[in-house]
């Protein structure tokens, strides 16, 4: 063999080797804890059977997953509706897509106080999420439920500002999402994740005065990847999984205490 050869032979043979460990490595997935990470779970086990090492990382903030998947500590993430990821987008200047569905959590409003909301009183404190996106949802779940009436044309990205009719005066506090179970019990009402409240065990996520059962899919979590990297065959090794896996399915379901009220899998199209 001659020495060019011998370095070709070399080369593509390191060449190989790094892929192959590359393919190797553990597809790393960020969550946040409840459902998200317990279906994930589940699926990452099924992964390793059939070879796919699988880590997963729980956050419990809404801002540092989109950080460590744009700086690549992390492969793909599972806590976010496409919104709620556009607006990120936007803000952040991140590179980041969706890659698949997963499950739609609907919103609902949760009073401890309060059996109905015909009985919340005359300037009843509201507690709602603190992220553009999701005091958008709330206002919208409020105005569903005939508590408020916004502005003709207001968009996603709704405000407190764009309160057109506040007939029971309402008056809001601002709270990061998932400590929202935390302070349900010192308001009047507040808006609820039914994934957040199962998995602290508060108080009973079937009990909401209201829900989002009308939104689309667009409010459903996905996965999100990296832009260059969402052709990765890892990922698209485990969302196979993830979406045929009758375990995964029965998690989810008996996570939402068998109440459909409560979900959807967004990947099944009716």
């Amino acid at each position: 063999m001659t020495r060019l050869g011998a370095w070709l032979v070399t080369f593509f043979g390191a060449t190989a080797l790094l892929a192959g460990n590359a393919l190797a490595a553990p597809l790393k997935i960020g969550v946040v804890p409840g459902i998200f990470a317990d279906s994930v779970e589940v699926a990452a086990q099924e992964a390793g059977k059939q070879g796919l090492d699988v880590e997963v990382v729980e956050f419990t903030d809404w801002a540092t997953p989109n950080v460590a998947l744009d700086a690549g500590d992390i492969d793909l993430n599972y806590y976010q509706n496409s919104n709620y990821l556009a607006n990120a987008i936007r803000d952040k200047g991140f590179s980041l897509t969706s890659v698949q569905p997963g499950i739609l959590s609907y919103l609902g409003l949760y009073s401890l106080r309060h059996k109905s909301l015909d009985d919340l009183p005359q300037g009843a404190k509201v507690a709602i999420a603190s992220d553009p996106v999701n005091i958008g949802r709330a206002l919208r779940l409020l105005q569903h439920a005939g508590l408020v009436t916004l502005r003709p044309g207001t968009g996603l990205l709704a405000e407190l500002k764009d309160i057109q009719d506040n007939p029971k005066q309402l008056q809001f506090v601002e709270v990061e999402g998932p400590q929202l179970v935390r302070v349900t019990p010192d308001v009047d009402l507040a808006q609820g994740f039914p994934y957040f409240i199962i998995a602290s065990g508060a108080f009973d996520a079937t009990q909401g005065l209201s829900y989002t059962r009308y939104e689309d899919d667009s409010w459903a979590i996905h996965f999100v990847a990296r832009t260059d990297r969402a052709d990765d065959p890892r990922i698209r090794q485990f969302l196979d999984i993830y979406q045929n896996s009758n375990a995964v399915r029965d998690t989810i379901h008996a996570f939402y205490l068998n109440d459909p009220r409560l979900y959807r899998l967004a990947w099944i199209k009716d």
